[in-house]
C-alpha cells in the first residue's frame, strides 16, 4: 500500500486517481529535528514537477516572510497533508487526507516540532478536525492529540492569500513571528549562524 523510509514516502498506490496524475512523491524538506514544521495542502504543479513542496510563488513569498523574522528554509521544514498532486489542482478528498494522514502523523513524530504551523484552510481543518475560519482564527494556538502525542498547531493563511490580497500581509507576517517566538528564533539572526 505504502512505504515509508525514515521521513519520506517511498512508494505508495493509496489513492489512484493522484498516482495516475503525479509525476512524483512531493515529501517534507528540511532538518529532521526542525523546531517549526509548516504543513500545507498538497503540492501543484511546480512541486511535482521539482519534488519539492512550496516551490512556486506561494513559496517565494513563505520564504522571504520567513527571512524577515531570521529564518530561512533550511532552518523549518515543510510539509504537505498529500504527498501527490491532485489533478487540476482540486483540493485533495476527504479518502485522500485520510490515505495519507499516517505519513503526516510519522512525520510529526520523527521531526518533534515546538509548533506545527498550518498553511491555510485544508491543513487547518484536517490537523484540527473541524471547521477553521482561517482569516478569523490565524494567529490561533490550539493543542491537539496527534499520534498520541499533544502538539501546538498554529493556525496560518495560505502565503498565497497574500498575493491575492494584500491586506492579509500584515496577519501573516504576525502569525510567522508567533512562530518563530514559540520555536524560540531571534528576529534577524538565522539560528545556523550560532554553530
Amino acid at each position: 500500500m505504502g512505504t515509508m523510509e525514515g521521513l519520506d514516502v517511498t512508494d505508495c498506490t493509496r489513492c489512484p486517481s493522484l498516482v495516475e496524475c503525479r509525476s512524483q512523491i512531493v515529501n517534507g524538506v528540511g532538518p529532521e529535528d526542525a523546531d517549526v514544521l509548516f504543513v500545507g495542502e498538497a503540492p501543484g504543479a511546480r512541486e511535482d514537477d521539482r519534488g519539492e513542496p512550496f516551490v512556486g510563488r506561494s513559496g517565494s513569498v513563505l520564504d522571504d516572510r520567513l527571512r524577515d523574522k531570521g529564518l530561512s528554509r533550511a532552518d523549518v521544514r515543510i510539509t504537505n497533508c498529500v504527498r501527490c498532486r491532485p489533478p487540476e489542482n482540486r483540493d485533495p478528498t476527504k479518502e485522500e487526507l485520510g490515505n495519507c494522514r499516517e505519513y503526516l502523523e510519522r512525520e510529526i513524530d520523527l521531526v518533534n516540532p515546538d509548533v506545527i504551523v498550518t498553511l491555510g484552510k485544508v491543513p487547518s481543518q484536517h490537523l484540527l478536525d473541524r471547521d477553521v475560519a482561517v482569516t478569523k482564527e490565524a494567529g490561533s494556538i490550539e493543542t491537539v492529540e496527534l499520534g498520541g502525542t499533544k502538539r501546538d498547531v498554529l493556525v496560518c493563511l495560505h502565503p498565497a492569500a497574500t498575493l491575492y490580497d494584500r491586506s492579509q500581509e500584515s496577519t501573516f507576517e504576525s502569525t510567522l513571528d508567533k512562530a518563530a517566538t514559540m520555536a524560540g528564533a531571534n528576529g534577524g539572526q538565522s539560528n545556523l549562524g550560532d554553530f
